[in-house]
């Protein structure tokens, strides 16, 4: 079965477990899979029952889709990802997007856990990714590239909608929640960085770090969607003022921010025009 028959089979299943044609789709990082609690009426499908669909093996992450609605909007939220350390390929990791494509998802929320580098941030923060920096050693769109999905070329001039990015401060300026713009670097995994390679990033001029999000970024805009990228800084990555960090740590810390992260997400889709 080669990989658009792969993208198309799971793509069928999920249409026979739910009456639902979402639009909308999130993925959501550690620690904020409870955002799918928001959805109404979902139906939910574990990702282990998909054909083809990745499964994450990371504490935080739950491991099945939540497919409902939200502010009267049909949505789809992966509750838990794969991450390229986890021993997948890159397009295995970004598969489920590809599925969200096929289901006719046309603008996509991604969410993650990260390292705070911007000295003015701090660990509790919201940002929202005006850029990236691919520093994971891989992307997702080597190898063939198939013409029913996206361009041999895409564009990644603008990869986080400037538009998408202009509601979210404005539904963050109502719900008076202070939040970031920035820079989100993603690296392999699966360590916490040096002192000397978190200085490196900082020269590169990234705000934030983490393993996630860019991958699944490039195939959204590689298939047409509009993306909006959110990270909640779980802790600070200054290399002057570094303290041991756990994974155990970084997930307690999503789960403060979590009910304004919820807030922002809920709003943001309540104001999105379709």
């Amino acid at each position: 079965m080669n990989y658009l028959d792969k993208i198309n089979t799971s793509a069928d299943y999920i249409r026979e477990q739910t009456t639902y044609q979402p639009v909308i789709g999130m993925i959501l990082g550690s620690g904020l899979g409870s955002m799918a609690n928001q959805i109404e009426n979902p139906d939910k499908i574990p990702y282990e029952k998909i054909p083809g669909f990745p499964v994450s093996t990371v504490a935080g992450h739950s491991g099945q889709l939540v497919i409902g609605t939200l502010h009267g909007k049909t949505v789809i939220a992966m509750q838990g990802r794969v991450h390229l350390y986890e021993g997948v390929t890159m397009q295995e990791l970004t598969f489920p997007v590809r599925v969200m494509q096929r289901l006719g998802v046309q603008t996509l929320i991604v969410t993650n856990a990260c390292g705070g580098l911007n000295p003015d941030f701090y660990a509790g923060g919201l940002m929202f990714i005006e850029d990236h920096l691919n520093l994971m050693g891989d992307n997702p769109l080597i190898g063939k590239n198939f013409e029913e999905l996206g361009p041999r070329f895409p564009d990644m001039s603008e990869a986080y909608d400037p538009k998408l990015l202009a509601l979210g401060k404005a539904c963050a300026k109502e719900l008076e929640l202070e939040t970031f713009n920035g820079i989100y670097a993603a690296i392999s995994g699966p360590y916490y960085l040096s002192k000397a390679e978190l200085r490196m990033l900082t020269t590169l001029g990234a705000d934030t770090v983490g393993m996630s999000t860019i991958p699944e970024t490039i195939v959204a805009v590689h298939g047409g969607m509009k993306v909006l990228g959110i990270s909640c800084i779980t802790d600070m990555a200054v290399p002057d003022q570094l303290e041991p960090l756990t994974h155990e740590h970084v997930v307690a810390t999503a789960a403060l921010v979590r009910p304004k992260f919820i807030s922002l997400v809920s709003r943001i889709i309540e104001k999105m025009e379709l």
